[in-house]
């Protein structure tokens, strides 16, 4: 695959943050390390006129620490990168709001932090600071490809199927973008030297990220849970099982959870719908925040999801309802709508991968089949999703990585998984 995304294409989030600028006075972008924001921030300001404030620089950031209002003295929009560095940079911020009147468009920061997570001097400006996450390259994104998918299937389910009938990629290909994933830095390796980059990853993860996050002592426990939660990615998140294979307490895998979260590096897709029925199961499910990363974790290559093996297939198919759920996460959060997303699972074993609800109450289902065919059968999640909402079931789809593109049933339709970033 080739990457047009080297220099040339923007993220989708840029135009988010231009939108959130006309009203807010700050916007903060958070998301993984490594994923991209420096260098969206650094668009961003040169499109403004204005320098960024870059605190993973030592040399900057003592002389921020020692002076932090004159950091944000210069012309708006301030731009400050990785502002989880010197927290208390956000009081200056606040003064400096307080002086102007909280003008929209005053500043823009960057963390790899949630901001949530932070000590209680990064809660200055809680009411004035909007918040917007960026994850990894989406595949339109990789591609040079604007995509539209899930802002088209809202309104026009039947207008996206009918768009494209039929696709040409291959199961081999579909492995390949699994294991890939979306890092820029990971996209520029292959083999070997991007299994080092997804390892140096992890460890500067546990071993800088979480540490000064925390002051945790055990980081050995703390990568032996994200290797063990990697192996639940795409399920429902079972932590008694993991405090047992890493032989810590629940409570300690409950804490170190959230600090893997508040890091990006995992995330819980909580279930929805629990008011829609008496028997709506309340687990989350976890995912690997990319799926390149979950797939090194779990030491998997693509040689080894070619294989037609039972434990391949299990495996393939965790990691492909991951990479899907994460590339729909990506396009919510370029929408201006409020939507509200989770997964939905009954007792009795009806579940569907992905549910998105607007305000208006109208969902929309997604179902994530590893297979080239979708039997009947693995429909029954949809089907009975669409008779407990009854006129409020916009449409759902069955996600494959077969060629066709049709409509199964009334408001029930199966695709090929590539129509996420094919634009209508």
């Amino acid at each position: 695959m080739s990457h047009p995304w080297e220099g040339t294409a923007k993220r989708r989030l840029l135009a988010v943050l231009e939108a959130h600028l006309v009203h807010d006075p700050a916007v903060a972008i958070h998301g993984p390390r490594s994923v991209g924001k420096s260098h969206l921030l650094r668009d961003f300001a040169k499109g403004r006129g204005v320098q960024v404030v870059d605190l993973d620089d030592p040399a900057v950031r003592e002389a921020v620490e020692s002076a932090p209002g004159v950091a944000v003295g210069g012309p708006p929009p301030v731009c400050i990168d990785e502002y989880q560095r010197v927290p208390d940079i956000l009081d200056a911020l606040k003064a400096l709001l307080n002086a102007n009147g909280a003008s929209a468009g005053t500043a823009v920061l960057t963390g790899s932090t949630r901001h949530d997570a932070l000590p209680v001097t990064a809660q200055a400006l809680t009411g004035r600071l909007s918040v917007l996450t960026i994850l990894p390259l989406s595949q339109g994104e990789i591609g040079g490809q604007v995509e539209n998918f899930l802002a088209q299937f809202l309104v026009d389910p039947g207008g996206v199927v009918s768009a494209h009938p039929t696709s040409q990629t291959k199961r081999d290909e579909y492995i390949e973008r699994v294991c890939a994933g979306g890092f820029p830095l990971a996209l520029r390796r292959t083999g070997t030297s991007r299994d080092r980059w997804f390892d140096e990853y992890v460890t500067l993860s546990v071993e800088r990220d979480a540490l000064e996050l925390s002051k945790i002592r055990q980081r050995d426990a703390l990568r032996a849970l994200l290797e063990r939660l990697a192996g639940q990615t795409g399920q429902i998140l079972n932590l008694t099982k993991a405090a047992s294979e890493t032989r810590a307490t629940y409570d300690t895998v409950e804490a170190y959870t959230r600090l893997l979260e508040d890091l990006f590096l995992v995330q819980r897709l909580p279930a929805w719908g629990k008011t829609l029925r008496a028997r709506t199961a309340s687990s989350p499910k976890v995912h690997v925040v990319d799926s390149g990363l979950a797939a090194r974790l779990l030491r998997l290559s693509p040689a080894q999801l070619r294989t037609l093996e039972p434990t391949a297939l299990t495996e393939f198919g965790n990691l492909l309802e991951t990479f899907v759920v994460n590339e729909l996460r990506k396009q919510v959060s370029w929408l201006d709508q409020q939507l509200t997303v989770g997964h939905w699972r009954t007792h009795d074993g009806d579940e569907v991968d992905f549910v998105v609800e607007d305000d208006e109450g109208q969902v929309v289902a997604f179902e994530v089949k590893a297979g080239d065919r979708v039997p009947g059968s693995d429909l029954k999640g949809l089907r009975k999703l669409r008779e407990a909402l009854s006129t409020r079931f916009t449409g759902g789809v069955a996600l494959c990585t077969g060629p066709r593109s049709y409509t199964a049933e009334d408001r029930i339709h199966v695709l090929p998984i590539d129509r996420l970033w094919r634009p209508v």
